[in-house]
């Protein structure tokens, strides 16, 4: 009788570890994609259209915007902005869901592929930066909407060097970059930025906003 209580006894100890919840620490990539499927959950819910901008989404200045890669979810908050242009710094062929609305809302891509690289390999192409800021600068393409794939690193540089122009302190430029960067901020991106010239974009600065 004693062992059949005792079998019984460890039977219902097994089952309630079973059943406890086990802590487990998100990836923040994970995060963000919950955030996403929330987000397209919320557009269709009750049949109205919510407008959910994209992850870091942001202005820069008048004109400018800045956010991680739009998604289907975010293109009513897009139409809102009424952009001229779209400048993407991932090298990935632009997806056609993408590129039907911009075709739609006659938005024009201008795209410079970066690749996403991870510290200590890390390789800012300057040129390619110049020629993204050359872009931006040209109030024509305005309003225009900066985007990699998270909004923090590529994006995060091609802004930093705008502030430059725009004569903003380096100390100010490394706390946007942070605050959209968070703990992925990398000292590399920063030492990039403190090192760009930008004496060849003067001649272009006086025309945009400051």
């Amino acid at each position: 009788m004693k062992l059949e209580m005792r079998k019984q006894a460890q039977i219902q100890e097994e089952e309630e570890e079973e059943g406890e919840e086990v802590d487990v620490e998100v990836d923040e990539d994970e995060e963000e994609e919950e955030h996403l499927r929330f987000s397209v959950a919320a557009v269709r819910e009750g049949g109205e259209e919510l407008f959910v901008p994209p992850l870091n989404f942001a202005m820069v200045d008048h004109g400018v915007f800045r956010s991680g890669f739009p998604d289907v979810a975010n293109f009513g908050f897009l139409e809102t902005l009424k952009l001229r242009s779209v400048l993407c710094l991932c090298p990935e062929t632009y997806p056609e869901a993408n590129m039907e609305f911009l075709r739609a809302n006659g938005i024009v891509l201008f795209q410079f592929g970066i690749d996403g690289c991870k510290e200590p390999f890390v390789n800012i192409p300057e040129d390619t930066i110049r020629e993204a800021l050359n872009v931006v600068l040209d109030v024509r393409n305005h309003p225009i909407l900066i985007h990699c794939n998270r909004g923090k690193h590529r994006t995060g540089c091609v802004v930093g060097c705008l502030r430059k122009l725009q004569r903003w302190c380096l100390s100010s430029i490394f706390d946007e970059y942070q605050r959209f960067a968070a703990a992925k901020a990398r000292v590399s991106d920063q030492r990039f930025m403190e090192l760009f010239d930008i004496s060849s974009l003067k001649h272009l600065s006086a025309s945009f906003s400051c």
